[in-house]
């Protein structure tokens, strides 16, 4: 046990004489010293995650790592924090992020495809010329195509994955939330949402006026924290939060009533 204490803290020692190396000196070559050295971390997730889809371990691994260096690029050794807490959920999201843009489990038309593609390009430049989020009527007329068949894009693209009901937010008042509260069984806990409790909480959204849907989308969708939220849509943290409770409360009130 004595032994075993006084590796785990040389390890950490050596750790944060190598953080201290690359916050000075950017060396790939500590980087990736970094990295070789807190892999177990990566290894932990890939393997949980293994346990969740149909991903190789090899290709979460890769995805996991990508995570790692980013969190390594981003540590401040100032704030206090250990690199392994620091770490997990770089990893964790970057697979996440792998597997929701890789799992699809709704075939989407080749076109259609290439539209959504286009929309993203659109949006962009939208927003940089005018600051603001583009509307369905406005994004339709610049793709080419008609109100009724953009929707019925965007739809599809956001039903292409399975949500998860782990994600967590929180509202104005920093209280924790998680998507799993908005289905009735409480119970039900899994990395794929029902394809039932899924077309539900589309057709709720689909309720909600447009700007809150947007930007629970975002939020649920998309991951984007609510800063990021904000910044794109040009308005404000508070509204953003204040959007997202009522939009949760709506949600809530409309799967509710349809058990």
């Amino acid at each position: 046990m004595t032994t075993i204490t006084s590796n785990a803290n040389e390890l950490k020692q050596q750790i944060t004489q190598l953080l201290k190396q690359y916050e000075q000196s950017r060396s790939e070559r500590v980087r990736n010293q970094l990295v070789e050295l807190n892999f177990g971390l990566v290894r932990k997730e890939a393997l949980y995650w293994m346990n969740q889809c149909h991903e190789s371990y090899d290709d979460l691994l890769q995805v996991g790592s990508i995570g790692l260096i980013k969190a390594i690029e981003k540590f401040e050794l100032s704030k206090g924090h250990a690199l392994s807490s620091y770490a997990v959920p770089y990893i964790r999201g970057e697979i996440q992020h792998y597997l929701r843009d890789n799992c699809v489990t709704v075939p989407i038309p080749r076109h259609w495809v290439t539209i959504q593609q286009k929309s993203v390009l659109l949006t962009h430049c939208f927003q940089e010329k005018y600051n603001r989020q583009p509307t369905d009527v406005e994004l339709a007329a610049g793709l080419k195509i008609s109100v009724d068949e953009w929707q019925k894009i965007k739809l599809a693209w956001i039903n292409r994955n399975p949500l998860s009901l782990d994600v967590t937010i929180k509202n104005h008042e920093q209280e924790s939330t998680c998507l799993n509260e908005l289905v009735p069984d409480h119970n039900y806990r899994s990395f794929q949402l029902a394809q039932e409790d899924q077309l539900l909480l589309q057709q709720a959204l689909m309720q909600l006026e447009e700007r809150t849907r947007q930007i629970l989308e975002y939020v649920f969708l998309h991951d984007l924290t609510q800063k990021e939220v904000a910044e794109q849509l040009g308005i404000s943290i508070v509204t953003v939060s204040r959007r997202i409770k009522k939009g949760l409360y709506a949600l809530k009130n409309f799967i509710f009533a349809a058990n």
